[in-house]
């Protein structure tokens, strides 16, 4: 029997346009990402645009940052315009927080230990529980509490394994102390992160964390790096603790693109079994055969497909020698050789558009025997 404890349950939005998101319990695992760019001056009903199109590729929650009050007033007027879940991030100013609470935010990202007195973090919390709005405690390796970070710094000559220990431990420390603050004042409404950069550290912090709290845990590796090693990092660290029923939300911290965020988190819940149905793009990696420009069809398809609302199978391959027969799962697939191009379904031809072909005819081609299915 696992000793993990089960994350309690914790309802957000339902205020204005935002839908309501279900967090923890035996909700599934959601998919957050954040927006990359100051909100000052820009163009919210864009802005408002963006988000929808993330959304419908599977993302459930967005983190915007807010350094000043005229980023928190421009959350306030964004959230009156969108379905998103809004997830404002706070440091220093608890005035921020309680400007963000005004409108439609549906979580604040802020620790006690860094907004002041225990009065300001009792403001926050009693207008978050009158907006059905949670908090999240954020804690980082890069931003612990001095006495913390002085230990580390203390044993860095002990070897790897037990600095990686150690350094989990810190992580779970500083969690633990900010969690003490809102019990002091009743607020159970919080979700926990603890990032570390290395995925053995995320693993163990999470770990020690689930065996002592009930608290929904965010899941993500801080600073991951480019698109690959982060992915890398981001599916290691995620399997081992879906594996033991850790993890209510994630995120797959990239120095990339928000959609290409959520879309490693889709196909990281999906391989793990903790997330069902949707659109699986298959597509194989190009060989010398290549007759079909595969990399290019799938750039410009991937956001399409994944947005569609419903269970789908789609294959893309390079050549006619194994396209159709390694495809033959899919419910539409494409190939091609030389200056024809094949679309199939379980295997088999359906359409073959031969000539001078530019990516509008075959793009054209294949969205009307899409539609067809």
């Amino acid at each position: 029997m696992s000793d993990y404890r089960s994350p309690r349950a914790i309802e957000i939005g339902g205020t204005g346009p935002v839908r309501k998101l279900l967090i923890g319990g035996s909700a599934p695992v959601s998919i957050q990402t954040m927006w990359k760019e100051p909100l000052i001056g820009a163009d919210l009903q864009s802005v408002a645009r963006i988000l929808a199109e993330l959304e419908q590729l599977g993302c459930d929650i967005l983190r915007f940052a807010v350094p000043d009050m005229e980023s928190a007033d421009a959350l306030v007027r964004l959230s009156a315009m969108t379905s998103m879940p809004l997830v404002a991030d706070i440091h220093f100013d608890h005035k921020l927080a309680l400007r963000c609470l005004d409108g439609n935010v549906a979580k604040i990202r802020i620790n006690p230990g860094n907004i002041g007195s225990e009065d300001r973090v009792r403001q926050v919390t009693e207008k978050a529980l009158d907006r059905n709005a949670a908090i999240r405690i954020g804690v980082n390796s890069g931003s612990l509490p001095r006495d913390l970070q002085q230990a580390l710094e203390a044993g860095a000559a002990r070897p790897p394994r037990e600095r990686a220990e150690e350094r989990a431990s810190a992580l779970v420390e500083a969690a633990t102390r900010e969690m003490e603050a809102f019990d002091r004042l009743g607020f159970d409404r919080v979700v926990v992160s603890m990032k570390a950069s290395t995925v053995e550290e995320t693993i163990i912090a999470n770990r020690k964390f689930a065996r002592a709290f009930d608290a929904p845990l965010h899941l993500g590796v801080t600073e991951a790096g480019p698109l690959v090693s982060g992915v890398v990092k981001s599916a290691l660290a995620f399997s081992a603790l879906f594996a033991d029923g850790i993890g209510s939300t994630i995120r797959v911290s990239l120095s990339d693109s928000m959609e290409n965020e959520v879309v490693a988190g889709r196909e990281i819940l999906s391989e793990c079994g903790k997330r069902a149905g949707g659109v699986r793009i298959v597509s194989c990696p190009r060989c010398g055969r290549n007759g079909f420009d595969v990399h290019s069809f799938v750039k410009r398809w991937q956001s399409e497909l994944l947005s569609l609302n419903r269970e789908l199978t789609v294959a893309v391959m390079g050549c006619v020698v194994n396209g159709p027969g390694e495809g033959k799962h899919a419910d539409i697939g494409i190939t091609g050789a030389g200056d024809s191009v094949i679309i199939f379904r379980h295997g088999k031809t359906v359409r073959t558009v031969s000539g001078a072909l530019d990516t509008g005819t075959i793009d054209a081609a294949f969205r009307e025997e899409l539609g067809k299915l």
